[in-house]
Order: structure tokens, then C-alpha cells, then sequence
């Protein structure tokens, strides 16, 4: 009895350890963002009181998975399926206001959509000014 116990629990940490290798190593899905977002402004100035609230909105709603300065090292991101990555890299800066406030605003897999947690669509756009800040 305790003999197959130990080989089920092998083989329970066998097939473990391999889906995390698979997962691991399969490309990221790319993040589809229709076109009138990606060419979307932000209607928001980027200045200290946008930035404060940005600031405030990023501890709140973001920081838990992203992490203080936003390299997907949250307390959280362990947690989640996906990698939350991180918005220091060129990457993920050269993309357009737009394609963020899209990304906030609809989320897809782990990352939440923030529509009705942040219904002021001037706050999303804080954000985003917020994020430009993560690269420095």
C-alpha cells in the first residue's frame, strides 16, 4: 500500500513538473489591440496631479501583482498563471497610451479588466501616465 501511494505521488510530481516546463517555455499569446486604441491619445496631461492619482490608482489595483515598480514581482504575481511581466522594457514603454488604456480597461487570462473597479476612464488614463514612469 504505502508502495503505491509513493509511486502515485511520484508521478502526480512527475507530471507536475513537466506541464510546468511545457508552460514555461510556450510563446506568449500576442495582445490583440483594436486598431482605435492603438492609435488612441491620452486626453490626460501628464503633470503631478495626474501622476499622484496614477500613483495612488497603480498601489491599489496593480501593485499586488506588478510589484512596486512594476516588474511583475508583486506579492501576488507567484500566484498567476501567467507572467505579469514587466513594464520597464522597451517593449512594453513603445506602445501606445491607447493600447494600455485598452489593456487596463479589458484585461484578458489573470490580468483583471478594470472597467467597473475603475469606471473613470480620466483615472485609467492617470494610470497609464503612471506607467510611462516605471521605465525610469
Amino acid at each position: 500500500m504505502k508502495t503505491k501511494f509513493l509511486f502515485t505521488s511520484a508521478l502526480l510530481l512527475a507530471s507536475v513538473a513537466i506541464f510546468s516546463i511545457i508552460t514555461a517555455f510556450q510563446p506568449k499569446k500576442p495582445w490583440v489591440v483594436p486598431g482605435k486604441y492603438v492609435s488612441m491619445k491620452n486626453p490626460v496631461a501628464s503633470n503631478a496631479e495626474s501622476l499622484k492619482n496614477g500613483k495612488e490608482l497603480w498601489i491599489k489595483n496593480c501593485q499586488s501583482c506588478h510589484g512596486k515598480s512594476g516588474h511583475g514581482d508583486g506579492p501576488k504575481a507567484a500566484q498567476l498563471k501567467t507572467d505579469p511581466g514587466s513594464f520597464a522594457p522597451a517593449e512594453v514603454q513603445s506602445q501606445s497610451d491607447g493600447a494600455l488604456f485598452y489593456k487596463i480597461s479589458e484585461g484578458r487570462e489573470d490580468m483583471p479588466n478594470f472597467k467597473k473597479k475603475i469606471p473613470d476612464e480620466e483615472d485609467i488614463w492617470s494610470l497609464v501616465n503612471y506607467i510611462r514612469t516605471l521605465n525610469k
